[in-house]
């Protein structure tokens, strides 16, 4: 690994925070839901954390949950929010919606593959993880290009965060579930030129007072 210094830049990777269909556990995906009270906390608390780190640039899934996690970011920071299409969920297809109860019942099988060997599976409908890890890392590759030796922030979703961590490490998409990422998380990668580096994993530690207060 190569000494990193100045020429770094470094991109940090909120998971969106909570939502109702989070709570209850149904497969969200592209279907728009909202964060809800805690949602709206966990992103108060995120902003509160990454402000002090001056952040060049904010960029998120355009998928509502995701955007209201950066507002209050970019409020704090006097920055825009860009929507990028390329870090949006991934495509549950028919699965969008549904508990995994009712996922089991339908696909069980297929169900099953999921959650041993996620990388196996194409939903029906919609995408695989190799899809979303390729999209999402073009959209990673573009942003060092674009932004050099520049903080910024990606807000986007547990499966997108996942692919990309996976990627960093070396790991293929079977280790998906080795990953945590929490909502309201927080990850960092280090870029320099073609090298990556993971250097914080789904820190939550400014969400801690939202678990003692019991909000």
């Amino acid at each position: 690994m190569k000494q990193r210094g100045n020429a770094l830049t470094r991109l940090i990777l909120v998971r969106h925070g909570e939502t109702e269909w989070n709570r209850v556990e149904r497969f969200r995906g592209r279907i728009d839901v909202e964060l809800n009270e805690r949602g709206r906390l966990q992103a108060q608390a995120v902003a509160r954390r990454l402000s002090a780190w001056k952040p060049d640039f904010i960029y998120s899934s355009p998928l509502k949950r995701a955007l209201q996690t950066a507002q209050p970011l970019a409020e704090a920071c006097g920055r825009e929010i860009k929507p990028l299409e390329t870090i949006t969920d991934i495509d549950y297809g028919a699965w969008g919606g549904h508990s995994p109860e009712e996922v089991a019942a339908q696909h069980s099988d297929l169900y099953r593959t999921w959650l041993e060997a996620p990388h196996l599976v194409q939903f029906p409908e919609g995408e695989s993880l190799e899809q979303v890890r390729s999209r999402a890392w073009i959209a990673v590759e573009e942003v060092c290009t674009a932004h050099a030796k520049e903080t910024v922030v990606l807000v986007s979703h547990v499966v997108v965060n996942r692919a990309l961590i996976c990627a960093v490490l070396g790991l293929d998409n079977s280790s998906l579930w080795k990953i945590g990422q929490d909502n309201g998380a927080i990850s960092i990668l280090d870029a320099e030129e073609d090298e990556y580096r993971l250097v914080l994993l789904n820190d939550i530690c400014h969400l801690e007072a939202l678990s003692e207060t019991g909000n």
